[in-house]
């Protein structure tokens, strides 16, 4: 379901998705499984593979590549509880994220890499790539 989306130019959506009052740029592809929920950005010329989830407040900007099942987290349940207000999560451009990642609310700056099956705990501030859980700098 698509539902209340503003929704760029030529873009690639392979249903069945589930997509909801979020903002999806220009020329950008996403595969089937996925769910974009409401407040999260979508930048120009950005791909999200299949089964991905993409929760609320998460910004990805241009040029991106979201592997497959890839979960994004929008909550740290610090001190075992859920917040009463979600947490931003920022991708910035040219980032690759690898399969079966997962993000909790970070920052990400421009040009990283991560790893597939990595567990991104700390904002990124260095280009690179990174592995691992937690996700640490290898090169």
């Amino acid at each position: 379901m698509i539902r209340d989306c503003k929704i760029g130019k030529e873009n690639t959506i392979v249903e069945p998705v589930n997509m909801y009052e979020c903002v999806i740029g220009d020329n950008v592809f996403i595969g089937p499984f996925c769910e974009i929920q409401k407040g999260s950005y979508i930048g120009d010329n950005t791909r999200i593979q299949s089964h991905s989830f993409i929760c609320e407040n998460v910004t990805i900007m241009d040029k991106c590549f979201i592997a497959h099942g890839v979960m994004f987290t929008n909550d740290k349940f610090k001190d075992g509880n859920l917040s009463k207000d979600f947490l931003p999560t920022n991708i910035g451009n040219n980032c690759n994220i690898g399969s079966n990642s997962t993000i909790l609310p970070v920052t990400i700056c421009d040009n990283v890499t991560i790893g597939a099956g990595s567990v991104v705990t700390k904002d990124i501030e260095e280009p690179g790539i990174y592995a691992g859980n937690p996700a640490r700098r290898i090169k």
